[in-house]
């Protein structure tokens, strides 16, 4: 038995099919940043509880420091990259930009691709559902206020 043994897997990552080699053990996250080139998609706990990996994985949000790349095969991913269209940026990310939802950044990718997701589950009715359903994703500069403003006025919900 190969203790390197690697699968091969095909992804669709932001509109483009890519194919990879990889060991069973190897994460989606890290696949992205490391082979795939795609460092948006921030590394932070590693672990699951602050939200900083989250990008959309068939239009949903999830945490790609919890999947392995292999369970992933055929599926679509979008990361941060993927949300603007050549140089309009997607309404999020220039809504984060209007508010001020960002200090230091590090969250902002998962921030806004959990909104995105956000959005596109048509949960959220008010800021508090916002600020409820936004909850995985932490800021430790504690943006919080302009992040959840950004994402009401994007989904036209009054602060």
């Amino acid at each position: 038995m190969d203790a390197c043994q690697q699968y091969p897997i095909r992804l669709r990552i932001n509109g483009q099919d890519r194919t990879f080699e990889v060991e069973a053990w190897v994460t989606l996250l890290d696949l992205l940043r490391e082979r795939a080139g795609l460092t948006g998609t921030k590394k932070g706990c590693d672990h699951g509880q602050c939200g900083a990996c989250t990008l959309l994985l068939d239009g949903r949000r999830i945490n790609a420091c919890l999947t392995l790349a292999v369970m992933q095969n055929g599926h679509e991913v979008t990361t941060i990259e993927g949300l603007a269209t050549s140089d309009t940026l997607h309404p999020l990310q220039q809504a984060f930009i209007d508010h001020d939802a960002f200090q230091c950044g590090y969250c902002t990718p998962g921030q806004i691709c959990s909104a995105a997701g956000l959005v596109a589950e048509g949960q959220a009715k008010t800021a508090d559902d916002v600020r409820e359903l936004m909850s995985g994703n932490l800021c430790r500069c504690g943006a919080y206020p302009q992040i959840a403003r950004a994402v009401c006025d994007v989904m036209g919900i009054r602060p």
